[in-house]
């Protein structure tokens, strides 16, 4: 399987994490088993070739919210698909569905063409500056400082805006940062240091509850958001 991923220009960075593209060159008749990874975000998907099932069949377009915990699905060994990856605070300006109704799952939709969506969104300016202000924030104090919002008005817009709590989601955040920079690092001591663990055992227990495998495994395992 062929992945990859492109960041998006630096207007949406608030909203967009990335497009992605998944490619497969295999039996149409096998089934590659796959394992999702917490991120803390939306997932707009349109398979153009191929078939998926997570819980069962699933459409040509879907649209899959934050999940907490790793989450397996298979995809067929020919399938491929394009991926646009929000943030969860510009899930409102695209989709109908309510953000509860996502969480976990995943439901069937007629999405409209990314270039089209990442066209919407480039006139939310405002959401875009509090999403990145958010997103380069290390800590909730530091989320609350960089958006001007006090403590009880920052829980109220991640309950509108996400459906989290702040420090949970900063949790889902912090560990994909660290999972999708795995691969390569010479020292895990030094990668949880970097990216904000009190230490490599605490990054560690990290992993075993998000990605479902140790530090070290994941490093040799880990694709974009992905376990193979």
């Amino acid at each position: 399987m062929d992945y990859a991923e492109f960041a998006p220009p630096p207007a949406l960075a608030g909203l967009v994490k990335a497009r992605w593209t998944l490619a497969g060159d295999g039996d149409p008749a096998v089934w590659c088993d796959q394992q999702a990874t917490p991120d803390g975000c939306v997932e707009l998907i349109r398979r153009t070739r191929g078939r998926s099932r997570w819980d069962g069949d699933q459409p040509a377009c879907f649209a899959v919210w934050l999940i907490e915990r790793p989450t397996g699905f298979a995809i067929s060994g020919d399938a491929r698909f394009e991926g646009l990856r929000l943030w969860p605070w510009a899930w409102p300006l695209v989709g109908a569905h309510p953000l509860a109704a996502l969480r976990g799952r995943w439901l069937a939709c007629d999405a409209p063409p990314f270039d089209r969506i990442e066209a919407r969104l480039a006139a939310e300016t405002a959401l875009a500056a509090t999403g990145t202000a958010i997103l380069t924030a290390p800590s909730v104090a530091a989320m609350g400082d960089a958006t001007g919002l006090a403590p009880r008005a920052l829980q109220r817009w991640f309950a509108r805006h996400v459906g989290l709590p702040p420090r949970a989601w900063l949790r889902l955040a912090r560990f994909q940062k660290a999972f999708e920079t795995l691969p390569g690092e010479a020292s895990l001591a030094g990668h949880a240091a970097d990216r904000g663990y009190a230490d490599q055992a605490h990054m560690a227990r990290t992993f075993r509850t998000l990605a479902g495998v140790p530090a070290g495994e994941a490093r040799t395992r880990a694709t974009g958001p992905f376990l193979r």
